[in-house]
């Protein structure tokens, strides 16, 4: 969500360099934003030594204090999650990237689990306008919160910006399996490490199985299996991983079985690489890949380890969906996000004055 907000403020700021300012908030008590992210988002940054969970506990609860209070007047507030900034006057944004706080709360922690599936209903509501990451996850918020599609403005991700990946189809016969995300219930880590098992029965030959992502709770049981045969010496778990070029550079074949999934940006960032995919047919993941690799049950451990098998062994196909991958990730951008983004806002305006 973080790198989600950081992208498309650039983007809005670079598209509006000659119009509107754009201010970025952060607040916290002892994490301060990097020294130069104003000049790197062409964006005036109001930072606030005020404990991030004392501000959410007060701006969830009690609404308050305003923004305005904390240094900001601006026309439009916009949260990066689906709950409202407090303002005196300003139009109100909320970002929705899921709905998981809803259909699996247990799964949640802190905030998220107090104070999400409490009060994002009523925000939601309220809000002036609300930005969605996918048109999955947009359909999700109309039927969920009954809320008028007009007032939902669909701004996916896009692509990274690559050094030397995205020229063509990169399937190195040297390079690993890879999976990126937090290892968490609903990422299905535990049917990949089994599918992965059963390619190792028949293919002994088969590529590494590379992990990168922050680990849970729920990852104990996953993370205890690496140590235990077929899988010892064959699965790595790097944890997060800042460096996204090498990561992506030395793969194969991306693979991403989620259960959900608002939107799984490492499918757009393994296509824009020409990295052939596969992912699950839930959630917005077949709207994202398209016809750009396999799609999979992801309760479907044989079909998983099926599709590993074809990926890795036809080498023309795995090809085809790279460079397939290639194109369809020109369908997404930034400056488009940012585009929706602006009339979202106006909208948002409009709907704040009418009210």
């Amino acid at each position: 969500m973080g790198e989600y907000m950081h992208n498309l403020a650039r983007a809005y700021a670079a598209r509006h360099a000659d119009g509107a300012e754009v201010a970025l908030f952060t607040s916290s008590w002892k994490d301060r934003p990097a020294p130069g992210l104003a000049s790197e988002l062409s964006a005036r940054v109001v930072d606030r030594r005020v404990p991030v969970r004392l501000l959410n506990y007060l701006w969830h609860r009690a609404e308050w204090p305003p923004i305005e209070a904390l240094g900001i007047a601006a026309d439009v507030v916009h949260a990066a999650h689906p709950l409202l900034i407090p303002s005196r006057r300003a139009a109100q944004v909320v970002t929705i990237h899921d709905l998981f706080f809803l259909t699996a709360p247990d799964a949640t922690r802190a905030e998220i689990r107090r104070d999400y599936p409490a009060l994002a209903p009523a925000h939601a509501q309220r809000a002036d306008a609300i930005v969605a990451n996918s048109r999955y996850t947009a359909s999700l918020v109309e039927r969920t919160f009954g809320i008028p599609p007009a007032r939902i403005h669909v701004c996916s991700p896009g692509p990274p910006v690559w050094r030397t990946l995205g020229r063509g189809a990169h399937v190195p016969r040297d390079g690993h399996i890879l999976f990126v995300g937090t290892l968490e219930a609903r990422k299905n880590v535990g049917a990949l490490l089994e599918a992965y098992s059963r390619l190792l029965s028949s293919h002994a030959d088969a590529p590494a199985l590379v992990i990168a992502g922050k680990a849970t709770p729920d990852a104990a049981g996953w993370l205890a299996r690496l140590n235990q045969p077929p899988l010892a010496g064959r699965v790595r778990h790097l944890g997060y991983v800042a460096d996204r070029e090498a990561l992506y550079g030395g793969a194969r074949l991306l693979v991403l079985p989620s259960r959900d999934e608002g939107f799984g940006i490492p499918v757009l960032e393994a296509m824009s690489a020409g990295i052939p995919v596969i992912a699950s047919d839930r959630g917005a993941l077949p709207e994202v890949l398209g016809d750009a690799g396999l799609l999979i049950d992801p309760g479907d451990v044989d079909g998983l380890a099926a599709a590993l098998e074809r990926m890795l062994t036809d080498e023309a196909f795995a090809s085809a969906c790279g460079a397939r991958g290639l194109t369809r990730a020109r369908d997404f951008s930034w400056d488009r996000a940012a585009a929706t983004l602006h009339q979202a806002y106006q909208e948002a305006i409009a709907n704040r004055r009418a009210r």
